[in-house]
């Protein structure tokens, strides 16, 4: 087994050979634009460990990972365009660099590109891989579609909440590491296994983001601190806000998602202070910590050395301790 960082590297190298710069460039640097601004790579990563974790090659698993991180950003393109957002990792987003038209067609080019990726593999291993990554694909969608849905609506339940994170990010990160089983060969139930412990652990993730949306530091978040706010997003923490807060806390609070003020600041903190004085910041915290331990119990089923569960855990761990 090797480390995560020199997962990371092996990755990382391979994405570099796999990018090349060709005509019509307004296509593809925006492509290369968006593969290029970092992040934290942990899906593709989380591919290359659980190949090995079961035996395999992570090398082999590599095209798969590579899949998982262009469809990654492909949705990151479009998802940018639907709430304007301004910053992606820091950076320009794709559309403000560029234009809406040029974000929607590199985006479509990119989910093509996913999906060539899976070319390079046998008969046997590429019909569970593509459906598997097209039932995540259309997933990810619903759960955007609901995301938009919810903007609209002021009777989104905390159910329905964590469907819509479980569609929109859990699956996709559950996805990567079962890929990475099937590439290893691993039996059906160690596939399922891992895919529920990277579904728990893609439920505690976007908690964790969502916190970070509203209390991280915007040196180092990468976005728009408090973009979930501005866009009236209704988030684990705003749910839980009015499950808790006093009434006239309740009022204020479904008043300032109700309004566009043309200065956002005032709208941020008033609503964070609401977050944290009625409990609902403190609670999402124990949410995060429920999911990750929850996420650890399936680990623990697992029929893998104990070295190589240790390695996952300290991947999840890390993933919840992050700031970024």
């Amino acid at each position: 087994m090797h480390t995560i960082e020199e997962y990371r590297t092996v990755f990382l190298n391979h994405l570099r050979e796999k990018t090349t710069s060709k005509e019509p460039v307004n296509l593809y640097d925006p492509i290369n634009y968006i593969l290029e601004l970092g992040g934290k790579r942990l899906r593709p990563i989380l591919s290359l460990i659980t190949c090995d974790v079961f035996g395999g090659d992570h090398r082999k698993a590599l095209d798969a990972a590579m899949a998982i991180e262009v469809f990654h950003n492909f949705s990151l393109v479009h998802d940018d365009i639907m709430d304007d957002a301004p910053l992606r990792r820091g950076k320009v987003t794709v559309h403000e660099k560029w234009d809406i038209n040029t974000g929607i067609l590199s985006g479509d080019a990119m989910l093509i590109n996913s999906y060539q990726l899976f070319e390079s593999y046998d008969a046997i291993q590429f019909k569970p891989l593509t459906q598997l990554f097209s039932k995540t694909a259309i997933e990810v969608c619903e759960g955007q579609q609901y995301d938009v849905d919810f903007e609209s609506r002021d009777d989104v339940t905390i159910p329905e909440y964590l469907k819509m994170i479980t569609y929109k990010t859990a699956v996709l990160l559950a996805a990567a590491m079962k890929m990475g089983a099937i590439i290893a060969g691993a039996s059906k139930t160690s596939q399922e296994g891992i895919y529920s412990y990277g579904k728990l652990l893609g439920i505690a993730f976007q908690l964790q983001d969502d916190y970070l949306d509203a209390f991280g530091d915007p040196k180092t978040f990468g976005k728009q601190v408090g973009g979930d706010i501005i866009s009236n997003k209704k988030t684990f923490l705003y749910l839980k806000a009015l499950e808790m807060a006093k009434p006239e806390q309740v009022r204020e609070l479904e008043h300032l998602y109700s309004v566009q003020p043309k200065d956002f600041e005032d709208k941020v903190n008033t609503t964070k202070a609401i977050f944290k004085s009625s409990g609902a910041a403190e609670r999402t915290r124990i949410e995060i910590e429920n999911y990750t331990q929850e996420a650890f119990a399936v680990l623990e089923t697992l029929e893998i050395k104990a070295e190589k569960k240790e390695l996952l855990k300290v991947f999840g761990e890390n993933l919840m301790q992050r700031t970024v």
